[in-house]
């Protein structure tokens, strides 16, 4: 029972949706040890863990007042705030020690990667800068896996997680687009509510070519061959499918069908990446 409290509360799926993020940037850095492998994972899903506790925790008056959302965990009363809360906490401090484990740069870099988790869900309180805010949050895996190899910054890191950051944006612009009037009366901000739905779908498709662009720039980077460039064509047909999607009359069960066809854009490049590596 406790155990399926936390999954209703938590969503496990998506923290195996944002695994292949970290990993892709262990093998944009080259690759690494096991150690290196296990600590990432570990970073990662501590990470995913405190951002969906905090985000749980934070938004649980709105999602109350939601009609899409009222049924989660906590407004239906099995997990109380201060709960979420704590297990945010708790992550947080798995993320810093693990981070600490791989190397000083990870370990530094730690602390403003937990303010981004906690505070994320904030933005959309006073700004439509909120979609973007969510990507960089995600945006840190990839850039995190990579310092996990090389202890230090350079572009190719910052373009792969660009990549991310813009994919993660234009998918949530999309996302918001199912509470829109809600989001209104709320005071919420957001691209649909300050610009309308058509203009929120000219920014999701320019978010979309923007991350197919860095995903296509990290690759000539790299070096990358056939196997990665193949991977692209994959996520570029996905891309416009999602697109496409979001452009019907119903936009919830849109919603559902781009969510589901998302899974398979990051273990797709994640594969690219490592059949390029190891067909050499």
């Amino acid at each position: 029972m406790v155990f399926k409290k936390i999954a209703d509360l938590l969503l496990p799926e998506q923290t195996l949706f944002a695994l292949p993020f970290a990993w892709l940037g262990v093998v944009f850095a080259g690759g690494g040890s096991l150690r290196t492998w296990l600590l990432v994972t570990l970073a990662l899903a501590a990470a995913r863990t405190a951002g969906m506790a905090f985000n749980r925790a934070i938004d649980a008056r709105i999602d109350a007042a939601n009609p899409r959302t009222k049924d989660r965990a906590i407004p239906r009363g099995e997990v109380k705030v201060s709960e979420a809360a704590a297990l945010g906490v708790v992550s947080s401090l798995v993320l810093i020690g693990s981070s600490y484990l791989l190397n000083q740069l990870c370990f530094w870099l730690s602390f403003p990667a937990v303010g981004l988790l906690a505070g994320y869900s904030y933005f959309k309180r006073f700004s439509a800068t909120s979609h973007l805010c969510l990507g960089m949050t995600e945006a840190a895996a990839p850039i995190g896996g990579y310092l996990a190899v090389t202890g230090r910054f350079d572009l190719l890191s910052l373009v792969l997680g660009s990549a991310i950051l813009f994919w993660i944006g234009g998918m949530d612009i999309v996302y918001a687009m199912q509470d829109t009037d809600f989001d209104r009366r709320e005071g919420l901000h957001s691209v649909p509510v300050k610009f309308g739905n058509r203009t929120a779908l000219a920014a999701s498709a320019a978010c979309y070519v923007l991350a197919l662009s860095a995903m296509a720039a990290a690759g000539a980077m790299r070096g990358m061959d056939r196997a990665y460039w193949a991977s692209l064509i994959f996520v570029a047909a996905v891309f416009v499918y999602q697109q496409r999607a979001a452009r019907g009359p119903d936009v919830n069960s849109a919603v559902k069908r781009i969510l589901g066809a998302n899974m398979y854009i990051s273990p797709a490049l994640l594969a690219g990446a490592v059949l390029d590596k190891f067909l050499r």
